[in-house]
């Protein structure tokens, strides 16, 4: 006896709804398994990794704020995922988004014009797609593989940061820290909650779900991107170029991560400094494939990754659990959904020996 893969000749539809509540199941199930190891009451760890954060307003408003940079790079992340364009750099994009908005803000620092927060928003988009951009063209123009290119990039836009905040954006009445003069009040998001960190940053996001279900699925280039993406034999026999497809994915997902950028340094951050992103742009993949790449499914499916943030946080504060618990929670939970998937397109099939002869 021995297992063969097969693969399956159409996928049923609560398979494909089913599989993400499976991969979240047996992550927390391996959360119960790791903690115990490791030598916690695992009942009081998740306790501590997935109630307590969100038990009062306070924390439901903290988690509203980590889940917006990870909605909208899922969000852009999607419109090239689903025609097949593989950019793996929103964290570099978000960093640049940062910087373009983060520059404005210095650039007009103690003047407050109103308009500046509109331009920041503006700024932040165009800085992401701008880095954006430069993959989607290697890609269009020399079918330069972008997995590594715009990867790559990423780790350029962090150094170039790093050298603005230590260099000729630092701020000389910062004690030598290596971080931008604070922000002027024109641009810092106005707040939506006091007491809370919940800014308006969180309706925009709201509203970019519902602008990119139109794009993906009510649009005739969302049609053109999903048609790329599953059969591009099709799309070529039917004439869709394939250059623009790759520009439409690049940038939407640059600007969008440019944007969640533009709202970390001008809202919980209200500064540049060294790191902007704790990994948003990185975590975003998962939770782009957690959604589904559906709109709707990736606002559900950052909820769930904001939470491990979060959880993360509180579990280092009451356990004195170590840091990377938030990464290995995330690492499972792609582990298992990838795994998921793989079983959604082929079943396992038990098959005999052939008898020797």
């Amino acid at each position: 006896m021995r297992l063969r893969l097969e693969a399956r000749t159409e996928t049923a539809r609560w398979l494909v709804v089913a599989t993400p509540l499976l991969a979240a199941a047996l992550t927390l199930a391996s959360g119960i398994v790791m903690f115990a190891a490791l030598g916690y009451d695992p009942a009081k760890a998740l306790t501590s990794f997935f109630i307590k954060p969100i038990e009062n307003v306070y924390g439901l408003t903290e988690l509203a704020v980590k889940a917006t940079p990870l909605l909208l790079c899922a969000l852009g992340l999607a419109v090239g995922f689903r025609g097949g364009v593989w950019n793996i750099g929103a964290e570099g994009q978000l960093t640049m988004g940062a910087v373009a908005a983060g520059g404005l803000a210095l650039a007009f620092h103690g003047e407050e014009p109103g308009w500046l927060m509109p331009a920041m928003v503006l700024a932040g988009a165009l800085g992401g797609a701008a880095w954006a951009a430069i993959p989607a063209f290697l890609r269009a123009r020399f079918n330069t593989n972008e997995i590594l290119t715009s990867l790559m990039l990423t780790y350029v836009a962090v150094q170039f940061l790093g050298y603005l905040v230590h260099g000729p954006w630092r701020n000389p009445q910062g004690f030598n820290f290596p971080q931008s003069r604070d922000f002027g009040e024109a641009a810092i998001i106005p707040l939506l909650m006091e007491g809370t960190r919940l800014h308006l940053g969180v309706i925009l996001a709201g509203l970019a779900v519902f602008a990119a279900w139109l794009l993906l699925d009510r649009s005739h280039l969302g049609f053109q991107i999903r048609v790329s993406g599953s059969a591009p034999r099709a799309a070529a026999y039917a004439g869709y170029p394939v250059s623009r497809i790759v520009w439409a994915g690049f940038l939407a997902g640059g600007a969008m991560a440019g944007l969640a950028g533009m709202m970390e340094a001008a809202g919980p951050i209200g500064k540049l400094q060294p790191l902007i992103s704790p990994g948003y742009g990185f975590a975003a993949i998962i939770v782009a494939f957690l959604g589904r790449l559906n709109a709707f499914g990736i606002l559900l499916a950052s909820l769930l990754v904001a939470l491990l943030y979060l959880g993360g946080e509180t579990a280092q504060i009451d356990l004195k659990v170590p840091p990377a618990v938030t990464g290995v929670f995330q690492g499972l939970l792609l582990f298992f959904l990838l795994g998921s998937d793989f079983l959604t397109r082929y079943r396992v099939k038990l098959v005999r020996r052939a008898a020797a002869s």
